[in-house]
């Protein structure tokens, strides 16, 4: 089955809020007969959106193709926290990387969230107003001096004293739960309507020059001195091409696939809370936590309690509702009686080492998908050095592709099976406490 049909309707975008309160964009025409570009890009989120915008300021032509609408994956439906870093913390990348690589790593992370605030800005996106502040709730005492020596860590050895520790008192009064030992608020971080920002990068693309249709899905695409790519009524003949496909890449190139695994996670939104939205959180900001499978909420514009968390890692979703009540009232349960308007699903995508998948799985074809999570930023950075390389500038792009980084293991047939066993194991620790 195509994930990509799982469980949505062609063309149109999921119920959720997110839909619901997004700006209006009219619907990009679908590719038909024969086109050339100099680009091809596979993909209308963060990645594809901004690799095109980039390139199209730089004169270059643009093609970009997207199956159903733009911001119509993980781009449209995440948590739509702007975090600092990459996944991995800062100690990881450095026993991995060294500390060079990973000084580079951080300063690129710390640019990837000043180019979401600069492009929210430049362009006067509406319904995209940055709001700062994430806080981290820790549930255990290990985790919260991990939390302080962690920020620690930052101020001293990077410059970054955005993130102040906070004990139990101060976790508590700011996130309104009982359950967290401690934890920090990051002043740096910030969060966003997700699926507002794709439609405001979508239309400075195509401000731009880039060419952007809509009900286009790829059907085959064959690298070489020229690439062509084939959808149902059209074929692309361009010099690069782009993968940005992140979960959704399926069978079109294997070697992407071979590294980068689509998992699917789920998030409710509440009734409007009114006056005991500060039962939840005592100011604007985001939050998650320390579980493997991570909590993660934000209050929205009219005080609904946006919470995420759970993943499956089949085709169909499950009972959202249901499975994401769960978590949220082992958090707030004085939010029992509260009603939840919306339910949704979307798929992302990881790799084994957590880092973002880069790599050039063809001639005259690259890729960059799965920052695991933590792509609000990191994708729209995606979209820069993607385009740098292509232009000639492949340092940044390089830097990521070059992280140790391997294929999950077990082939077409045994990769997902292991996988599920693997994050059902994590599941039981989370369950347990562990």
């Amino acid at each position: 089955m195509n994930l990509l049909h799982a469980n949505d309707r062609l063309g149109e975008y999921p119920s959720s809020w997110y839909a619901a309160t997004r700006v209006a964009l009219a619907p990009f025409p679908r590719a038909e007969g024969e086109i050339s570009a100099d680009i091809c890009v596979i993909g209308g989120g963060y990645t594809g959106l901004s690799t095109a915008l980039h390139l199209a300021e730089a004169g270059m032509s643009v093609v970009l193709l997207e199956a159903h609408r733009i911001g119509f994956g993980a781009s449209g439906r995440n948590g739509g926290q702007v975090g600092s870093g990459q996944r991995q913390d800062q100690d990881w990348i450095e026993k991995t990387a060294g500390r060079e690589t990973a000084r580079a790593l951080w300063d690129m992370a710390e640019a990837a969230k000043a180019m979401v605030r600069q492009r929210i800005d430049q362009h006067q996106m509406p319904g995209v107003s940055w709001q700062p502040g994430i806080a981290h709730g820790c549930w255990h005492a290990a985790e919260v001096d991990h939390a302080r020596q962690n920020a620690e860590k930052l101020a001293r050895d990077y410059g970054y004293e955005q993130i102040t520790p906070l004990d139990q008192a101060g976790i508590r009064g700011l996130i309104g739960s009982q359950v967290f030992k401690g934890g920090d608020i990051d002043r740096g971080a910030g969060h966003i309507h997700p699926l507002n920002f794709a439609i405001g990068l979508a239309k400075a693309a195509s401000a731009a020059g880039a060419q952007i249709f809509e009900q286009s899905e790829v059907l085959a695409m064959t690298p070489g001195a020229e690439p062509l790519v084939e959808t149902e009524h059209a074929r692309i003949r361009c010099k690069q091409l782009v993968l940005a496909t992140n979960g959704y890449t399926g069978r079109l190139n294997r070697r992407v696939s071979a590294r980068v695994m689509p998992i699917n996670n789920f998030i409710i939104a509440t009734e409007p809370l009114g006056a005991r939205a500060r039962e939840v959180l005592a100011e604007p900001i985001a939050a998650h936590d320390t579980k493997f499978i991570v909590n993660y909420w934000r209050l929205s514009e009219d005080n609904r309690l946006l919470f995420g968390g759970a993943e499956s890692y089949g085709y169909r979703f499950p009972e959202i509702a249901a499975l994401v009540r769960k978590p949220m009232l082992e958090i707030y349960p004085q939010l029992k009686d509260i009603r939840i308007d919306y339910a949704w699903g979307g798929t992302l995508a990881i790799t084994v080492n957590r880092m973002p998948g880069f790599l050039r799985p063809g001639q005259n074809v690259i890729s960059a998908s799965a920052c695991s999570g933590h792509g609000v930023a990191l994708s729209t950075m995606a979209g820069k050095l993607v385009a740098d390389a292509i232009r000639g500038e492949p340092e940044g792009f390089d830097l990521l592709a070059d992280l140790p980084a391997r294929d999950f293991p077990g082939g077409d047939s045994l990769r997902w099976p292991l996988l599920v066993a693997a994050m059902l194991w994590y599941r039981s620790r989370d369950r347990l406490g562990l």
